[in-house]
């Protein structure tokens, strides 16, 4: 088994422009995701996926200064960007991370991978039954069911988030559900909002210092010590971006430079 994980992400965003280079605690939030991710040990590769636009250049940039390697591509079809990025590595499995979750869960990444593997399933996620916190999102799948999804898949949605091609189509793929023994899933770690941003710091303030590899159970401890954390940022729906490209499939418009 060999799996390659692909983060997408780019430097543009509507809600918090220049997140993913946002100074964390004296480095870019790209590079505190990175080096959470880079400690799974079920990952033997990582890529990242950003777009040919110049406002993505510092993130080329900062992936050649971390040595992680780089695929430019698509702004609007990440599905081809996505697939690009990992079909060389010619691996069997998929791990897909976006850009904006900077408290990644390395441990979570290889549970999930295994889980996919043992499973036999060709897409497994702790997405499809959300339990754990927003922004600890991780997908893992076949290359051979990523291949058909990037081969087939025609909706702007489906281009643009990767992935509902495989999960809407069950009685053609298996699908895994990984669960959480907690449900967890009010939380939102994820950075799409200033407020999001404003939570992510004061737990790298509150934990980094003292231990750069903090766990999820880490954060957990720290939340419940100081409830007001848990809220802070709630008000904000999990998975706003599809809901609004799912509306967007209506209209019948192709992606701008992209597939239909």
């Amino acid at each position: 088994m060999k799996t390659t994980a692909v983060l997408q992400v780019r430097a543009g965003s509507t809600r918090l422009p220049g997140k993913a280079l946002r100074p964390l605690l004296g480095a870019p939030m790209l590079e505190r995701e990175l080096e959470r991710v880079r400690r799974a040990r079920r990952i033997d590769s990582l890529a990242v996926a950003t777009s040919t636009l110049p406002d993505d250049d510092p993130i080329a940039a900062l992936c050649g200064r971390l040595g992680v390697r780089c695929h430019r591509g698509s702004l609007h079809d990440v599905l081809d960007r996505v697939y690009a990025a990992v079909v060389h590595d010619a691996p069997s499995h998929v791990a897909r991370l976006t850009g904006d979750c900077p408290l990644a869960d390395p441990d979570l990444i290889d549970g999930i991978v295994d889980f996919c593997a043992a499973g036999g399933y060709d897409y497994a996620s702790n997405t499809l039954e959300p339990t754990y916190p927003d922004g600890l999102d991780v997908e893992v799948m076949r290359i051979e069911a990523l291949a058909d999804a990037w081969r087939e898949a025609r909706l702007p949605s489906e281009r643009e988030h990767v992935t509902p091609f495989l999960y809407k189509h069950p009685e053609r793929f298996r699908l895994g559900s990984f669960r959480a023994a907690q449900d967890l899933s009010t939380l939102r770690w994820t950075v799409d909002e200033p407020e999001d941003f404003e939570l992510v710091e004061r737990i790298y303030r509150e934990l980094y210092p003292g231990n750069a590899a903090f766990s999820t159970a880490d954060i957990l401890r720290l939340l419940d010590a100081n409830p007001g954390l848990k809220t802070a940022n709630t008000r904000h729906r999990r998975n706003e971006g599809y809901r609004k490209s799912v509306a967007g499939d209506a209209s019948g418009s192709p992606l701008p430079g992209g597939r239909r």
